[in-house]
């Protein structure tokens, strides 16, 4: 299902969607028709707001990176949470309307996650917003995509990913994963690993969280007894790291165009870099493969410079794990 919204549209959505404050009806799956090859892209926290709150993001950077993605063509698109600076706003959401325009142009479809911002502020309006965005998702703030060989299962990570209705939607989706799914990405706003801290040391960073450490140790723990690879992306902290740990890859990909800052990493984490990383992800399916490439940018006198300084491949093995 594609995301094209056009001239009013999203303003006349905005005025229909009954905004439910949690519990979801039914189960909602969405379905593309994609072969064993094919290309999407995953970032997040871009805090759409007026240009000239330079404090909450980079804007230069934001519609760069806007704009790379486009120009990238991918089947779609897995947006980490944090899309708009205050979600009550509608002239932030106008914002996002304004400088993501060239990717319902290109009819490229886009799958979010909920974050923190997005529903800053009055709630019922936040959510009246964001669901006014993306009318395919029928209200439902968790929901799953089949895509070929990847499930990607989006969460709601301001709710309890293991608990309530959520817990009991994200269990019967992992007992119940098709022979043929390959991968299972999950889409999710707060990191279950990350190097960087509530201390703010170099200016920003949040802790892992309880609840993102518990649904972890249940990946883990059935990564052990699955066919299917996880692989987990989050955003939260305005940066990039990449985790491997009980047989799943974490991704944070916080780099979209919010204010970023340097993290100190662990000495044992995969990706070392002491710098700030605007950046988004490809990630590409093709046979039993899951390659995913960091895209760092960096503007220099407002030119774009690109550089690749993390790429991994994911292998999907045919075999019943021991």
């Amino acid at each position: 299902m594609r995301v094209i919204l056009r001239g009013c549209a999203w303003f006349l959505a905005l005025l229909s969607i009954p905004v439910p404050a949690v519990a979801q009806s039914q189960p909602l799956e969405l379905h593309r028709p994609e072969a064993s090859s094919f290309r999407f892209i995953v970032y997040g926290d871009t805090r759409f707001t007026d240009s000239s709150d330079t404090d909450a993001a980079n804007p230069p950077v934001r519609r760069a990176l806007v704009k790379a993605i486009a120009e990238a063509d991918p089947q779609f698109i897995c947006f980490g949470g944090d899309i708009v600076y205050n979600g009550d706003k509608a002239n932030d959401w106008k914002i996002y309307d304004s400088e993501t325009q060239v990717w319902r142009e290109k009819k490229i479809s886009v799958y979010p996650a909920l974050g923190n911002h997005d529903l800053h502020g009055d709630q019922q309006t936040a959510l009246a917003n964001y669901f006014a965005r993306y009318p395919e998702l029928s209200n439902h703030r968790y929901y799953a995509v089949d895509a070929g060989p990847l499930r990607l299962l989006v969460l709601d990570s301001s709710l309890d990913e293991l608990a309530g209705d959520q817990g009991t939607w994200l269990k019967d989706q992992l007992d119940h994963l098709a022979p043929s799914v390959k991968f299972v990405g999950f889409l999710m706003h707060h990191p279950p690993y990350t190097s960087s801290s509530d201390a703010k040391k170099y200016g920003g960073g949040h802790s892992a969280r309880g609840p993102e450490q518990a649904f972890a140790k249940m990946l883990e723990d059935r990564q052990m007894h699955t066919k299917a690879k996880f692989v987990v992306f989050a955003g939260h902290v305005h940066n990039y790291e990449r985790h491997e740990h009980g047989g799943v890859t974490y991704f944070v990909t916080g780099g979209g165009g919010a204010h970023a800052y340097p993290i100190e990493r662990a000495p044992d984490d995969p990706f070392q870099s002491n710098e700030i990383n605007y950046h988004f992800l490809s990630v590409e399916i093709s046979g039993n493969k899951m390659d995913v490439v960091m895209h760092r940018l960096q503007l220099d006198g407002g030119n774009p410079k690109w550089s690749e300084p993390d790429r991994t491949s994911i292998s999907f093995r045919d075999k019943s794990p021991g």
